[in-house]
């Protein structure tokens, strides 16, 4: 298949820097090695929001289980700072 593919400047001396680097032979390897990374990326992506809506879904049920309660963030504080305390008098 031939597929003929438009790219600014800037992005096409990028692929010439890559075939004259000798690392690729030509701009179709570029191109080529360049999808197989987005493809592993968008792969990473999709777990990452998997694992987001699981998160999600789990927090959800755990309000709905009465599970949660609310934060006090000046208890979270004095919590922290009594540990580095305790931990830089040791």
């Amino acid at each position: 298949m031939s597929l003929n593919v438009s790219l600014p400047p800037e992005l096409e001396n990028r692929v010439r820097q890559h075939v004259e680097s000798g690392l690729y032979s030509s701009a179709s390897e570029v191109i080529r090695e360049a999808l197989r990374l987005f493809e592993a990326y968008q792969g990473i992506q999709a777990a990452n929001l998997a694992g987001l809506k699981t998160d999600i879904a789990q927090g959800v049920a755990d309000i709905a289980a009465g599970r949660v309660r609310e934060l006090d963030i000046n208890e979270i504080k004095q919590r922290g700072r009594a540990a580095l305390a305790a931990q830089q008098s040791a």
